[in-house]
């Protein structure tokens, strides 16, 4: 498992590429906050990211369903994070799942500059299938955690994120209301079996 460092923009210490990921109500934003104020509390640059899409709960600041907050920056496009500060020694970015297909490159680039990239987000849709740019970033990261959230069926781990409304479009934002965790075997129960 992967050992939390401070990583510093210089060529001392190399910069990194770390995954949160796993289903709805998993936890992926309360480790993210929670690593981000790890670091803060060593005294490093932290900038926290998130899309301009992700509503729910506040604009400009990353929430989890606990509601444990940080501040966070709303952008439109992943290209965006490359205009940080010379000081920022680490980026946390939330909901990577909705960003473009660039934030690959783009944390690549902070990593190789010497930045502690932790990224958390979605790695499967409601289908069950591989979402946005995540598989591409997990495959670059140094590390990658997967969590699971409590299936609401039978209570075995869940990695899917089951959707409880009729819409077929990936991307609906939605909470309780919409989405529920389920394991693979009752998710297939209900679900598409791929």
């Amino acid at each position: 498992m992967y050992t939390e460092q401070v990583f510093r923009r210089n060529n001392e210490v190399g910069g990194s590429i770390e995954v949160i990921c796993g289903s709805m109500f998993s936890g992926k934003t309360e480790e993210l906050i929670r690593r981000v104020n790890r670091a803060r509390i060593a005294k490093v640059k932290v900038e926290i990211f998130s899309p301009v899409t992700d509503t729910r709960y506040d604009k400009s600041a990353v929430v989890s369903h606990n509601l444990n907050s940080i501040p966070s920056t709303p952008v439109d496009k992943a290209s965006a994070l490359l205009k940080i500060s010379d000081q920022t020694q680490v980026v946390g970015i939330d909901e990577a799942q909705f960003f473009d297909a660039d934030l690959p490159q783009v944390c690549t680039s902070l990593a190789n500059s010497g930045v502690r990239v932790i990224v958390a987000g979605l790695d499967m849709d409601f289908k069950g299938r591989p979402f946005g740019t995540m598989p591409e970033i997990m495959a670059l990261a140094e590390s990658v955690t997967k969590l699971h959230a409590v299936c609401v069926k039978c209570g075995s781990p869940a990695l899917h994120s089951y959707r409880l409304v009729p819409d077929e479009s990936q991307i609906l934002l939605g909470e309780k209301e919409s989405y529920e965790p389920r394991c693979r075997h009752c998710f297939n129960l209900d679900g598409d079996i791929l």
